[in-house]
């Protein structure tokens, strides 16, 4: 494997055009809950027009739909059922080495490298901490304090659901309420903390090389998140944060293979990656990088 990223990777910042700029600005006033509500119904919504729709969206985002294990825009009962499309599990396949991980999701790169006193890189002269990305949970944060971060953004057009990058076995759930801005890469260089402003669900797994988190950050149109074990999370019924815990403890065990689904989002959005001490990705990974589930994301230190 090749050395550890020492220190976070970033394209250089781009100023924004007005049009972008007058889009964030927007953003700060508009009812994203609200939004994202109507879409959830409308997304769900069973009508002789579905398979139009899917089609003119095939189009516009240049999904390839020759991946997903249903190729057909009409056998899809909704749209929220095209978006959430299960992939053709031959054309992901995992490396032979059982030690690699992988990436979780079909994505690209945002950031990635060392966590830096706590702090996390969201763009160039933007970063936030991971005590607040993990809602506040001191201790938590700590556990990561010395280890390494990646974000993948998921486009329109890229597959929806989220895989373990390791064997690792659920500790706790954690779901942090928040605003639903959009987590476009444009978006991510303007508003301040974005990651850890809008709403996410955070799902803590111990590996046999330490813990493993996985963000999933919602956005504007994403207001349903579900994992392979509670099915859907959010929308939630209140505002304040919930924290679940998981394991022989609780008599709930969940423990899931590398390459194995744990979420999905419905509407895409992003997903930060919380790795522990002395994990070394592979060097092919840079900022902007495309990236694919299973792809080999790097090695812990031990098995380095």
């Amino acid at each position: 494997m090749n050395d550890p990223l020492n220190q976070p990777v970033s394209t250089p910042k781009v100023a924004p055009t007005l049009g972008q700029s007058l889009w964030t600005a927007v953003q700060y006033a508009l009812p994203h809950h609200a939004i994202s509500r109507v879409v959830f119904r409308l997304s769900r919504w069973q009508t002789p027009f579905t398979a139009a729709v899917i089609r003119w969206f095939v189009r516009r985002f240049g999904v390839d739909l020759s991946e997903a294990l249903e190729p057909d825009p009409a056998a899809y009962a909704s749209f929220n059922a095209f978006f959430t499309r299960a992939l053709n599990p031959d054309l992901r396949p995992m490396p032979t080495d059982a030690a690699v991980w992988v990436s979780p999701c079909d994505g690209r790169v945002s950031q990635l490298g060392a966590i830096q006193s706590g702090n996390l890189l969201q763009a160039k002269g933007r970063d936030y901490t991971v005590t607040q990305l993990l809602g506040g949970y001191v201790a938590l944060a700590k556990e990561f304090e010395q280890g390494q971060f990646a974000t993948i953004y998921l486009s329109p057009r890229d597959y929806h659901r989220i895989h373990m990058p390791c064997a690792g076995t659920l500790r706790e759930m954690i779901h942090v309420p928040g605003r639903l801005f959009s987590v476009s890469p444009v978006t991510a260089q303007q508003v301040p903390e974005l990651f850890a402003r809008n709403e996410r669900l955070v799902c803590v797994f111990d590996t046999a090389h330490g813990p493993l988190a996985l963000v999933l950050v919602g956005a504007i149109n994403v207001a349903a998140i579900e994992t392979v074990w509670a099915g859907l999370v959010t929308p939630p019924a209140g505002h304040a944060i919930s924290r679940r815990q998981y394991g022989a403890d609780t008599g709930m065990v969940i423990s899931l293979a590398r390459g194995q689904e744990m979420g999905r989002f419905n509407m895409g959005s992003t997903v930060v990656m919380l790795l522990p001490h002395g994990f070394k990705f592979d060097a092919t990974w840079q900022a902007q990088s495309p990236i694919r589930l299973g792809n080999a994301l790097g090695m812990p230190a031990q098995s380095g």
